[in-house]
């Protein structure tokens, strides 16, 4: 296949797929929304605020999916301006709660971590699964963390509402896997996002010094070192996400993809 041939078949490939993106307006979201589309998909993303440089509205929905109420919105306005959906990918999560680890945390932030980083994924699956079990056919993704098998400190809430989400992804793939369903998680580690700059400012807060010596600690101590030596770019969780609901992952299932540079060091 020549580069040119390959290509217009990237170009192709999801061509009559409608897909639901949450947390689609920043990082990795907003990378798997451009990588989706182009591959000429319809996507639907969402978002707890409008993007100001928002150019296609019939494609966005304003919700918080931390919530029921947001979910449900989501949810009917996905099915309304669909009219189905072929695949769901829950990128939205994050932690906003104070570093300092368990002894910090009231029952507000768990009670947030797992809004945010569980049930946000929970409720628009149990909202859109009907959908695909009727069709006979769909693809869900998940966005984990390696947080899930090394916690940090500053993110102790976090971490454990994303070992939460990839035990259920786990269970929910082998229940639905018979209606044509497949289901998977995506866990990266260190990303170049905003959410992670916002993280490494609290960071350099908590410890008084600057924002590249906190990145580097991170990388370096909490992470204990990438062995690309680099953070990874949105763009690269994106295109393992792309190959992971094509037709070319179609006997995959039920697994979790890590794509952190080498950071967890065990199999």
């Amino acid at each position: 296949m020549t580069l040119s041939e390959n290509t217009t078949w990237q170009t192709q490939e999801f061509i009559g797929k409608r897909i639901l993106v949450t947390g689609g307006t920043q990082g990795m979201g907003k990378a798997t929304v451009e990588r989706l589309s182009h591959a000429g998909a319809t996507v639907l993303t969402t978002a707890r605020s409008t993007p100001p440089d928002l150019t296609t509205p019939d494609l966005f929905i304003q919700a918080d999916v931390s919530t029921a109420e947001g979910t449900d919105k989501v949810i009917k306005e996905t099915l309304t301006r669909l009219g189905g959906i072929d695949i769901l990918v829950n990128v939205v999560g994050g932690s906003s709660s104070p570093p300092g680890g368990a002894l910090v945390l009231s029952d507000e932030h768990w009670q947030h971590n797992l809004n945010l980083n569980l049930l946000s994924a929970v409720r628009l699956d149990r909202g859109l699964l009907p959908a695909m079990m009727a069709q006979q056919s769909g693809v869900i993704i998940h966005v984990s963390s390696i947080q899930r098998s090394m916690p940090l400190k500053a993110t102790l809430a976090y971490a454990a509402a994303k070992a939460a989400l990839s035990v259920y992804s786990k269970g929910l793939a082998n229940e639905v896997a018979p209606y044509g369903i497949r289901v998977n998680t995506v866990a990266p580690g260190m990303i170049e996002t905003a959410a992670a700059g916002r993280l490494i400012d609290r960071l350099a807060s908590t410890a008084g010094t600057s924002y590249d010596i906190a990145r580097q600690g991170l990388m370096d101590e909490a992470l204990g070192g990438i062995p690309l030596n680099r953070p990874g770019r949105p763009e690269e969780i994106a295109e393992l996400i792309a190959f992971l609901v094509s037709e070319r992952a179609s006997y995959i299932t039920g697994s979790e993809h890590i794509i952190d540079g080498g950071t967890l060091r065990t199999i």
